[in-house]
């Protein structure tokens, strides 16, 4: 059977909008596929080892704060550091209040217009003993 130009052209798109089709639905199919296993993951929490209330510091509490954010996961463009803002004085414990920004700084904007910012606070126990967490 011989086709003309018109024909050919036909049965190429014919040909082209079966294969889009599959090539559709493969791709809902897996998309389906991942949403479900994101689904079924389940999002474990990392921790680390904490300081006694003994052996803590000002220092200490930012250097763990810098190891408890380095468990975290998130892209390398985003830049963080840490600062130590304030001790509170409450009866029965201590607070020391941190502040972790986050910055993604660029060549073009070494000064970011945009920051975020996560706070911590530490408590200390003036009345549990010292070699407790």
């Amino acid at each position: 059977m011989i086709m003309n130009g018109d024909d050919e052209d036909a049965a190429l798109k014919d040909k082209a909008h079966i294969l889009i089709e599959a090539v559709i639905k493969d791709a809902k199919e897996h998309l389906r596929e991942l949403r479900e296993k994101e689904r079924e993951a389940e999002y474990v929490i990392q921790n680390i080892q904490w300081t006694l209330c003994k052996d803590f510091t000002v220092e200490r509490g930012q250097q763990q704060i810098e190891e408890y954010v380095a468990t975290w996961e998130f892209h390398d463009s985003w830049l963080h550091w840490s600062d130590y803002l304030q001790e509170e004085e409450l009866k029965y414990s201590k607070r020391y209040h941190y502040r972790v920004r986050w910055s993604i700084p660029t060549c073009r904007k070494p000064i970011p217009r945009t920051t975020a910012c996560v706070y911590f606070i530490i408590e200390i126990s003036k009345i549990k003993p010292p070699d407790i967490n």
